[in-house]
């Protein structure tokens, strides 16, 4: 069954593709939050971040196995493509 996920592991598993957070980005930024924390702000006042960089992953070896063709605009447009 095509899956639509946000779970990287999920789609390196045969997942057919993944649109999310950028994980690794995220955990940059809240670096910043813990820095500002250890330097005496309070967690109460730092204002909630939402995601800004998003990652979108295909997996076309479960296209190809589904007997999907996703558009070539769409594989352009993909930050990483499994193969």
């Amino acid at each position: 069954m095509p899956t639509f996920v946000n779970a990287r592991p999920i789609i390196e598993g045969g997942g057919l593709m993944l649109y999310g957070p950028d994980f690794p980005d995220l955990f940059r930024r809240s670096a910043t939050y813990v820095d500002r924390i250890f330097k005496g702000e309070k967690p109460a006042d730092l204002p909630v971040q939402t995601p800004t960089k998003f990652a979108l992953v295909i997996n076309l070896k479960t296209a190809k196995a589904l007997g999907l063709t996703i558009p070539p605009k769409l594989l352009f447009t993909a930050d990483e493509v499994i193969e």
